[in-house]
């Protein structure tokens, strides 16, 4: 920790709002204030008006109305939360890597699982990296061939823009490789230290890719522990949409149309082979910080480089003390009026 200069800064600026309140506050004092001063006019002469109430002072109304409207916005000030001064603080980061590996294959657009088994999986991925914290997450669709999306990144945001724009034309092939989606992703945690996740989301389908081998592969070369959810109906399956000039169609092999299942037993040999573990979420939901917290236990956590973070010295305070003091001059200041008492009506006749 050092200090150093940070210079000025509000980290609330959207409390400057208040000032919309403010405003009218100072524009009904001014108008009592006139309203007063006019009241008082009609009252009485000039000349009988000073009999009643002796000698007025006219700028202490003034007085009392800016040191009101002082004290207001040395409040709106406060609560801009300025700060200046400060110093520079080494943040460790705790955490793993993890990447999700998406089918988008069309066998995804099967509807069992609502709306479709490819917007659950994002679903299910958007829920997980909320868990994640300051872990580093990547992304790899993959279909007939894989590809990666996202690389490892601390950008959460930047990962879910490529997770929304997912879909089966993400890909330049159709089928469904499995095993190359996760040799994809086991080469893409590059050579940093610390614990490494491949989370797949999937409806199991695999095309003579060598899945199992390649979950154990990554495993024993670059430690990396595989973790599989299936999504769809593992029975009776689903009919593959497709988007036709008269609407909606469903996909067809030798005149017959094709009905898809999720593969349970494919995708539990690669989480054992992987040393993860298997979720059947079928058409259900899944609770993915359950999930997290589940996965965690099996992965070792580790201290990356940490990170130099900015902290600035908060200041309202003497924002907020001055504000007081304006309120409790403001109350000492009287209005320069004192009714004057019979007898000394008649003495100054």
């Amino acid at each position: 920790m050092q200090p150093t200069d940070l210079g000025f800064s509000f980290t609330q600026p959207a409390a400057l709002s208040w000032l919309w309140i403010a405003l009218p506050i100072v524009g009904i004092l001014l108008w009592s204030t006139a309203g007063r001063n006019r009241a008082l006019a009609r009252f009485a002469q000039p000349h009988l008006l000073h009999a009643l109430v002796g000698q007025s002072s006219s700028l202490r109304p003034l007085l009392r109305t800016a040191l009101l409207c002082a004290a207001i916005t040395t409040l709106v000030l406060a609560l801009l939360d300025p700060r200046w001064g400060g110093r520079i603080e080494r943040v460790s980061q705790d955490g793993f890597d993890c990447v999700i590996v998406m089918d988008v294959s069309r066998s995804m657009l099967a509807n069992d699982a609502t709306p479709n088994r490819l917007d659950r999986a994002k679903q299910f991925a958007s829920d997980l990296v909320e868990q994640l914290g300051g872990d580093r997450v990547g992304l790899v669709a993959f279909a007939g061939v894989p590809s990666v999306q996202c690389p490892l990144t601390f950008n959460h945001r930047t990962f879910l823009d490529q997770l929304r724009a997912l879909t089966p034309q993400s890909t330049t092939r159709g089928g469904s490789m499995l095993g190359d989606a996760i040799r994809m992703a086991a080469t893409g945690f590059g050579e940093t230290d610390g614990g490494r996740a491949i989370v797949v989301l999937s409806d199991g389908e695999d095309m003579e890719s060598f899945p199992v081998e390649a979950a154990a592969e990554a495993f024993e070369k670059h430690g990396a522990r595989t973790y599989a959810i299936g999504i769809g109906d593992a029975k009776e399956g689903a009919r593959i949409p497709i988007e036709t000039p008269n609407g909606t169609a469903f996909q067809l092999f030798e005149g017959q149309e094709v009905w898809t299942k999720m593969d349970p037993e494919t995708l539990a040999n690669v989480a054992a082979a992987g040393r993860g573990f298997f979720v059947g979420a079928g058409t259900a939901q899944v609770d993915m910080r359950e999930f997290h917290a589940k996965a965690s236990t099996d992965i070792e956590r580790t201290t990356r480089d940490g990170a130099d973070i900015a902290v600035r010295d908060p200041q309202f305070q003497w924002l907020a003390g001055l504000a007081l003091v304006l309120l409790l001059a403001e109350s000492f200041v009287g209005d320069g009026r004192q009714l004057r008492s019979i007898a000394s009506m008649e003495v100054s006749k």
